[in-house]
């Protein structure tokens, strides 16, 4: 009769899936995801910008929180516009359509997709989510990005309010316009020579129509996924913006107008960290008066690209590496744009 320890040792070789698996699931279950621990702080964050601590009245930090609150529930309604497009396009739209749309060359998918930008009446906040729904939908992430850059500057509200923000200046309209369009091609072609898919990291998600299944499901699960991961990257976006604007003192504007350059690196930097909505940011522009057209208008155009809480919104749903690096390049795309086509039209 067999002993005990050889009926193990058969045990062990014949069924090793069935003892070591919940040991692997007890382990990944202990590592909880990078996105629920942001939502976490996100949540935590507001609740404590809305609560009223007494230490909160110290009027720095009331400032502070104002700020704060105010760069959230600007972007808020626009976040749950994108979320909204991107659940629909998930659960609606069939698989195939937008590469029967698009160009099948990736090179000239990629203005194609700029172009396109402009049928979302969104700030930077809805293009994330969609250009994430569109690379999900086999989309090539280079026209994905380039739609991701274009829409939030070149929509229908955005140029209205920046020919409203400048009354007798349609140059400006114009040159926002080309310089926006410009950046967000060059960098879908950058993607396409540079681009590497090991930067690139999308969540995973519950995404596309399975068969079987309610589309008004699918639909609610894609949307409710997208915001609650995205709305925690926004409110810590918001968070280091609002602490910019609070710690900065207003002369250091005037230490930089004075130069050429350094008027247009320190907007461009200023637009950045500022973070304001890109219907709103035509007018902050305006109000700058101290520096020069093309200076304001690399405001106006980096700002709807890069800016903390859309870089929070990209590190969340394409990863760290990627967030960093795209970011980056696009700043310098989007001042070069500024700077060239500024000093041909402004």
């Amino acid at each position: 009769m067999p002993k005990t320890d050889e009926l193990l040792d058969v045990t062990e070789t014949v069924f090793p899936a069935a003892v070591r698996p919940p040991e692997r699931r007890r382990r990944h279950l202990r590592r909880p995801p990078t996105a629920a621990v942001v939502s976490a702080l996100g949540l935590a964050a507001a609740v404590l910008v809305l609560s009223g601590t007494p230490w909160l009245n110290d009027p720095a930090v009331a400032a502070w929180r104002t700020v704060c609150l105010a760069i959230t529930v600007q972007a808020l309604p626009f976040l749950l516009l994108g979320t909204a497009l991107s659940g629909a396009i998930n659960a609606f739209v069939p698989a195939d359509l937008f590469t029967k749309v698009l160009p099948k060359h990736p090179a000239l998918a990629v203005p194609v997709a700029g172009v396109a930008g402009a049928v979302l009446p969104g700030c930077e906040c809805a293009s994330v989510p969609v250009a994430n729904s569109l690379i999900r939908r086999g989309v090539t992430p280079a026209a994905a990005f380039a739609f991701l850059l274009s829409a939030p500057a070149i929509n229908p509200i955005v140029l209205t309010a920046t020919a409203v923000a400048f009354p007798g200046s349609p140059a400006m309209v114009l040159a926002r316009l080309l310089a926006s369009l410009a950046t967000a091609a060059v960098m879908g072609w950058l993607w396409l020579w540079l681009g590497r898919e090991e930067w690139l990291r999308p969540v995973v998600r519950h995404t596309g129509h399975q068969p079987g299944h309610s589309r008004f499901t699918e639909f609610r699960l894609g949307f409710q996924h997208d915001f609650l991961h995205a709305g925690g990257f926004l409110v810590l976006g918001a968070m280091a913006a609002a602490t910019f604007n609070v710690t900065v003192p207003r002369s250091v504007l005037d230490t930089f107008s004075g130069s050429p350059w350094l008027s247009v690196l320190f907007l461009a930097g200023l637009a950045v960290v500022l973070a304001v909505c890109s219907e709103a940011d035509a007018f902050v522009a305006a109000s700058l008066t101290g520096f020069s057209p093309t200076a304001r208008l690399a405001f106006m155009v980096v700002g709807p690209m890069v800016d903390l809480k859309l870089i929070a919104l990209q590190a969340g749903t394409f990863g760290r590496g990627f967030a960093v690096r795209f970011s980056t390049a696009t700043t310098v795309v989007a001042v070069a744009a500024s700077v060239l086509i500024g000093g041909a039209l402004l």
